[in-house]
């Protein structure tokens, strides 16, 4: 069996998030084996299949901000989700310190 690739090792990570908690974009780098690589992990998560089932939603910024545009529709479907799941987010911010997992 092949080695996970280093987006297969992303979305893996972001698949053991569990509902109501989020990760920062460094947090899933670590964990993934990929050191200060945060970066990459949007760009990852932008290459899901169609009809994927990770969350990457769950995946904010360190300082808890939402990292897409300010009223945007990926901004709001990600709100939306993570409300959906118990998580509180003012002003397009999730407090790290309650949600993070």
């Amino acid at each position: 069996m092949s080695e996970p690739t280093k987006d297969q090792k992303i979305w893996q990570v972001v698949l053991a998030v569990p509902k109501g908690r989020v990760v920062s974009y460094g947090q899933v780098a670590e964990m993934a084996g990929l050191g200060r690589q945060a970066r990459y992990i949007g760009k990852a998560l932008g290459k899901l299949p169609e009809g994927h089932v990770v969350p990457w939603y769950r995946v904010i910024r360190s300082n808890g901000q939402i990292a897409f545009p300010v009223g945007s529709e990926k901004f709001e479907e990600q709100i939306s989700r993570l409300e959906a799941e118990g998580v509180e987010v003012v002003d397009g911010r999730v407090s790290m310190s309650r949600f993070r997992w």
